[in-house]
């Protein structure tokens, strides 16, 4: 696959006809074409410093802000920055759909885990790479310059030594980089800060089933914490950030800041996510979030914060977590879902689009290639791990990405 980066700069990814309706007034207008087809491509995102607009039916946008580039994105496209200038620059949009394969806090360190995953990009047909910045144990892998993280020992130790120079790297080989940053599980966090800690109804911390514990989902400390490390992920150049555990825990057992109603809890949610989308208009990245698969199927917040209409407000890619071994009910006409992989992540997915409208381009499901944990034990191998990449290509998500806690892949991918 060509180098991303490269493309970037070519007038082969994205037509953007820049014109400056205003230099004192700082007014651009312009125009977006997919690059495939060059025909127009409405609602692609325009931004200019803080200021975003999205382009009409006809590719159009005029956008007023201050800035020294703009920003161009589109769903099932790559980002693009563009100079200002008074002179029209034909740039394309290119469309691309990520294939990922995931490599955790320590995988991205581990030299003999990192070069694997590596080989199976340059053997197969995975595109793009899901690397953790802040892991499920709460540690930062990167060297942040947020004195919170060093505070609660989040940096004692960091695996990626140059998270710029590694983004680079993977941009030079071609890849599509997204940063996974877990929220809400936080164990150093909620452990340095009590005060910002879940309670028991004794009022002691609360621990979840790991032994972990979690901060507060109303907190807004919590909440500037993790989105200052996003955009410092944003300014090191990922393509996206995607959060994870950005829900409350499956427990009814601790004490909030706050009544703990399906209300505050979709509040609280939203809101986090909202503002981290405020915050990371400046950087031109895309936003995405990691869901519980029921989430698609249930009309409620599934009693974690997660509801189908208002993450899709908010977020530019709906992440599902459709692993059959995380369906401990079944699905309407399949009670076990480690048989029929496929039918989990399609159905789950036109389930999700059914209820929300959304185009399937805004969903990428994450995939089950890991041994069953729930039922029957099984290995999900070769054939188990290409039908739900196959459901997913049918239904035509915006790709797809592979979990396997190891760093462990190369069943089921086909070659390139």
């Amino acid at each position: 696959m060509k180098n991303i980066k490269s493309l970037v700069s070519l007038p082969l990814l994205l037509w953007v006809v820049l014109n400056p309706v205003s230099a004192i007034a700082a007014v651009y207008a312009g125009t977006v074409l997919d690059a495939k087809t060059r025909k127009p491509l409405e609602n692609a995102f325009v931004t200019l410093g803080t200021t975003v607009v999205r382009t009409d039916f006809k590719g159009k946008f005029i956008i007023n802000g201050s800035g020294d580039k703009l920003g161009i994105r589109a769903y099932g496209h790559t980002r693009v920055d563009a100079p200002l200038s008074r002179d029209s620059a034909p740039i394309i949009l290119a469309p691309f759909i990520p294939k990922a394969i995931y490599l955790s806090f320590y995988g991205i360190g581990d030299k003999s885990l990192r070069h694997a995953a590596l080989d199976v990009i340059q053997r197969t047909e995975v595109n793009a790479l899901v690397i953790d910045l802040k892991g499920d144990r709460g540690g930062v892998s990167f060297k942040s310059s947020i004195p919170l993280a060093t505070q609660i020992g989040a940096q004692k130790i960091t695996t990626i030594k140059d998270v710029s120079g590694l983004v680079t790297e993977l941009h030079a080989k071609g890849l599509y980089v997204i940063g996974r940053i877990v929220v809400f599980k936080d164990n150093p966090l909620a452990s340095a800060h009590p005060e910002l800690a879940l309670k028991t109804k004794g009022g002691v911390t609360w621990k979840d089933r790991e032994g972990l514990s979690w901060p507060d989902p109303f907190s807004t400390t919590v909440w500037n914490y993790n989105i200052d490390l996003a955009v410092e992920a944003a300014r090191a150049g990922f393509d996206e950030i995607q959060f994870d555990y950005v829900r409350f825990p499956d427990s009814p057992e601790p004490v909030y800041s706050k009544p703990n109603t399906e209300e505050n809890r979709v509040g609280a949610i939203s809101g986090f996510l909202g503002e981290a989308r405020k915050r990371l208009i400046p950087y031109n990245v895309f936003l995405a979030a990691d869901i519980f698969g029921y989430v698609a199927w249930n009309t409620d917040d599934t009693h974690i914060g997660q509801k189908l209409q208002n993450l899709s407000e908010v977020l530019d890619y709906l992440c599902f977590m459709l692993y059959p071994s995380g369906f401990k009910f079944g699905i309407p006409g399949y009670l076990n879902p480690v048989q029929h992989p496929r039918e989990i992540v399609l159905l789950s997915l036109e389930k999700a689009q059914q209820r929300s409208s959304l185009p399937a381009i805004r969903f990428r499901p994450w995939l089950q290639a890991f041994r069953d944990y729930a039922f029957d034990r099984r290995w999900f191998k070769n054939d188990q791990i290409r039908a739900q990449i196959e459901a997913s290509d049918h239904f035509g998500s915006d790709g797809w990405m592979l979990w396997n806690p190891h760093n462990l892949y190369g069943d089921g991918l086909r070659s390139k």
